[in-house]
């Protein structure tokens, strides 16, 4: 009796491993709006780790950075536009990063992550809900954070106008990784 209970302590005690996000499986979409008409747009190159069980999500974490020169919108022209410094300045901010700072459950499959997203080189806090489910052998997050741009100082000059282009835009994802 005392092997069996000393082996599930250590069984318990065993600390949850950083996956790597499965970037084949996943996606980062995002919708904003110019002149009131929506325009979807895609991260299509990011990298990062997560750490989360569903059964233990204070312990839960992920960090995610994102390829700025990998933004693609509908056309050549605002591909090529994005990438400028008065919008996210690839040049000099080559990449965007999340990084979590709590994870809760709200019931079931259901979570609230708060974290730090970095732009521009510009650190905020956000917070979103979330939804974990198994897909074979993945574990897949899915939600959506609405962010306001000009607090990142994306959309600067002409652009911060929003009657052009409104502030808020709401990032989409599904993100996928091995794990329970």
């Amino acid at each position: 009796m005392k092997l069996t209970l000393a082996a599930w302590l250590l069984l318990a005690a065993t600390p949850l491993f950083a996956a790597p996000v499965d970037s084949g499986a996943s996606r980062i979409d995002f919708t904003l709006k110019q002149m009131d008409i929506p325009m979807q747009g895609q991260f299509k190159r990011f990298s990062g780790d997560i750490v989360l069980d569903p059964g233990k999500p204070a312990q839960g974490k992920a960090d995610l950075t994102i390829q700025i020169a990998g933004i693609s919108m509908p056309t050549s022209d605002a591909n090529a536009q994005v990438q400028r410094p008065e919008w996210f300045n690839a040049a000099r901010y080559p990449t965007a990063r999340f990084v979590t700072t709590s994870i809760k459950p709200l019931g079931g499959n259901h979570f609230q992550f708060n974290g730090k997203l970095t732009i521009k080189g510009i650190t905020r806090d956000v917070s979103a809900p979330f939804v974990v489910n198994r897909q074979g052998a993945l574990t897949v997050a899915d939600g959506a954070l609405a962010v306001s741009r000009l607090s990142f100082k994306v959309g600067e000059g002409d652009w911060a106008d929003t009657d052009t282009v409104a502030d808020t835009v709401l990032i989409k994802f599904h993100v996928a990784f091995p794990g329970k």
